[in-house]
Parts: C-alpha cells; sequence; structure tokens
C-alpha cells in the first residue's frame, strides 16, 4: 500500500513538463498548500509527483487508495509486536512527523472516512489528530499532501464532494501532445523515434475510441511498456497486442476492430 521513498539528493526521475504544472506544485510546496492532480490513468501525474519530490528534496510516501483502504490505513493502528502492543504509524502520520509528500493516488477509491481525516491537514491548521493515542501532530515543515484522481472514470458514486475539492490547489492533467509523447516513450523505453512515433499515432486513434468500444484509452504508460518489448526484440504486432490491445478490452470483437488500427497505421 505505501510505497516510501526518500529522494532528498536522489536525481529526479525523468520527466517531461507540459506546462507550468512543476511551478505549481513547487508554490503549492513552499506555502504549506495541498494539490489535487486530475487525469486519465497513466498519463503521468505518479512520475510529475516523483519528480517533484526529488527536486524539492523532500521524502515521498505513495499510497496506491483501493475500495477497503480506511483512515487507520493511512494513520496507523496499533500491533503485536513480541508479545506487546505497540503503535505504528501510517504513511500519511510518517509524512506528517517528517515533513515528507504523501501522495494519495487515486483517492476516490478509498473509503469515506480517509476524507474526513485529511479535512485538518488541507487548512491552515495542518494538523492531524490521532484519537487512538491522543495526539494532535502539527504538520512538519515541508510536508504536503497531493492526492489524483480520474475524472473520466469514475461515477457518481466516487467522486470528490465539492466541500473536499475546494480546499485543495488542481492541476489538470491530459496526455502529452504527440511530439511530447514521442520524446517521453523514446527516452523511457531507448525504442528510436522514428519507431516510437508511430506508436504514438496509434495510441491517438485507439484513444479516439473512448467512450464508443472503450472504457479508457491507451495510457503513455501502456506505450513504454510497448517500447520496450519492441526495443527487446518482440515482433511489432506481438507487442501492441500485449501492451495496448488486451489491457483495454477482453471482449473479441473490438479486439478484432483494434487490430485493424494497427493494421492501418502499421501495414
Amino acid at each position: 500500500m505505501d510505497g516510501s521513498m526518500n529522494l532528498k539528493g536522489a536525481e529526479a526521475p525523468f520527466y517531461l513538463a507540459k506546462g507550468d504544472e512543476c511551478e505549481v506544485f513547487a508554490a503549492a510546496h513552499a506555502n504549506g498548500l495541498p494539490l489535487l492532480l486530475k487525469g486519465p490513468t497513466g498519463c503521468g501525474k505518479t512520475r510529475f509527483v516523483a519528480h517533484m519530490a526529488a527536486r524539492l528534496g523532500r521524502p515521498l510516501h505513495t499510497v496506491a487508495c483501493h475500495d477497503d483502504l480506511s483512515a487507520a490505513d493511512l494513520i496507523g493502528r496499533y500491533l503485536l509486536k513480541g508479545g506487546e502492543t505497540v503503535w505504528v504509524d501510517g504513511p500519511l502520520t510518517r509524512a506528517v512527523r517528517e515533513g515528507a509528500i504523501c501522495y494519495l493516488d487515486e483517492v476516490v477509491e478509498a473509503r469515506k472516512d480517509v476524507t474526513v481525516v485529511l479535512h485538518p491537514l488541507t487548512d491552515d491548521r495542518r494538523i492531524l489528530p490521532i484519537d487512538r493515542t491522543g495526539e494532535e501532530l502539527e504538520a512538519a515543515p515541508g510536508f504536503m499532501l497531493v492526492a489524483s484522481y480520474n475524472p473520466g472514470y469514475q461515477n457518481i458514486l466516487k467522486t470528490l464532494k465539492p466541500s473536499t475539492r475546494q480546499r485543495f490547489l488542481s492541476i489538470e492533467f491530459d496526455f502529452p501532445a504527440p511530439s511530447r509523447e514521442t520524446e517521453i516513450v523514446a527516452n523511457e523505453s531507448g525504442l528510436d523515434r522514428e519507431r516510437v512515433a508511430r506508436l504514438v499515432r496509434l495510441a491517438g486513434k485507439l484513444r479516439a475510441l473512448k467512450g464508443q468500444d472503450l472504457e479508457e484509452g491507451v495510457s503513455t504508460r501502456l506505450l513504454v511498456y510497448c517500447a520496450t518489448l519492441i526495443r527487446q526484440g518482440m515482433p511489432v504486432e506481438r507487442a501492441i497486442l500485449a501492451a495496448m490491445i488486451e489491457p483495454l478490452t477482453d471482449d473479441e470483437d473490438v479486439k478484432r476492430g483494434l487490430l485493424d488500427l494497427v493494421t492501418a497505421v502499421f501495414g
């Protein structure tokens, strides 16, 4: 659940800025303001946070939110260790104590009690009450709360309430322009730009089908996977099937239609 990284002094992971998002993130961090990242799956939100944590020299705690994630998972709980019951901090509590960045990926997937816990950290109090221990932690300097979600995918039962959204600054993400996406995928995979550009062109055609035959368009992450397979010697058609077709649908008729697109682009 918690992917903790100490990026202080580390080289920042590669991230190609699309606009002024790096400046907005840095300003939010400098002023102790929470930040919400909105955008489709696999468009670079998680990489962006890791990049900025390294640039700012802050430890990073990443939490992949899911249906069963509770407030206790974030704050901590008493556990039995060596015959004794001891308190163990959760990732949010550790970040508050350390002055780290805590990133809640796909926050709307978590249980509703999670957003209640976040509220005192997203206003000028910047505190985390821990009822089980009686503590009221004040966020250490450098602490920042970052959350993300995919507004195009969530249904009405899984969305952020306006009262929660208005506690965050917000940046909207989307897939990069083709030239930038080509640069990103080529850098990440090592595949030559000419072949990457054709994959990016195919991705654009697949994304145009979102909301028709597909629930989601192909992500930049999947493009990197596909290019990596091709660079390792896998035939192009097999790599595309494994990385850009099968992950998007289980419908055999839809798959055949998508493979026709592949033939049009690569045939």
